[in-house]
């Protein structure tokens, strides 16, 4: 559902503030319009030499304003401060606030509404066309393994994922089981609570991995090693929008999930 925006308007200045909305835009064919960019717009590469404009979690009004734009974009799931759209939105800017929801269906209906909103329906078309292709490639597995994902930036910094999030509807569309469970969103990591789900699988960003030193660092987490994952060395690394994006690469993401998780 696309939210507060219903007339089509040539835009040549884009700024966006989330990654999945930046990838869709560049799919239409409006890379050369985009001017600034959150940090989680990192694909295609060509993103990451444009203006940034921070995280979407402390993004200000001024930092997007000082680019010009004359569109600005905007995921209602992402986590905005709540006050920054008003604020853009006063300055008399036009803010495309679009609906994201999480899911298969939820990827097909932004793409279709984002080139809706562009007048590129055809090309919005082709990216769907693109994910059913990937999804037909998906060899899921049998629900018999259990993975879990750490959010790491360093060992001071160690997060695992509960139920709704991103990465779980990931892990359970590749047929496969979140082994943390009983709590919903994130939570802090803790050795009880890592061999208390004992995962076949730890799966992590590669940054994260990076942060933690390799799979050698990840494996000094107290509890990790002693895991199925951990003495297995059964460890995934992949790229973070690329795994949670829910963009129009969530068919070949899943694929690559499924695949690591043998």
């Amino acid at each position: 559902m696309l939210i507060a925006v219903s007339t089509v308007v040539p835009a040549q200045r884009i700024v966006s503030t989330d990654g999945t909305l930046s990838e869709i835009i560049c799919g239409l064919g409006l890379q050369p319009k985009i001017v600034g960019v959150d940090v989680t717009s990192t694909f295609p590469a060509a993103l990451k030499k444009l203006r940034q404009i921070g995280h979407n979690r402390n993004i200000s009004a001024e930092g997007v304003l000082s680019l010009n734009p004359d569109l600005i974009l905007v995921n209602s799931k992402a986590s905005l401060n709540p006050k920054l759209v008003g604020q853009l939105k006063q300055t008399g800017k036009k803010v495309a606030v679009f609906d994201h929801e999480y899911s298969i269906e939820g990827t097909k209906k932004l793409i279709r509404e984002v080139g809706a909103y562009f007048s590129k329906e055809a090309e919005a078309e082709i990216m769907v066309k693109k994910i059913d292709r990937d999804l037909a490639a998906v060899k899921r597995g049998r629900g018999s393994k259990k993975v879990l994902f750490i959010y790491a930036r360093g060992a001071g910094t160690l997060m695992v994922s509960g139920e709704a999030t991103q990465v779980d509807r990931m892990i359970r569309l590749s047929g496969n089981k979140n082994a943390a469970t009983g709590f919903k969103e994130y939570k802090p990591l803790t050795s009880e609570a890592v061999l208390a789900a004992n995962p076949d699988y730890l799966l992590l960003f590669e940054d994260g991995l990076k942060s933690l030193g390799g799979v050698d660092g990840l494996l000094k987490v107290p509890g990790v090693a002693h895991t199925k994952a951990g003495k297995n060395r059964k460890i995934i690394e992949m790229d973070g929008l690329f795994l949670m994006g829910f963009g129009p690469r969530v068919g070949a993401a899943l694929a690559e999930l499924s695949e690591k998780i043998r």
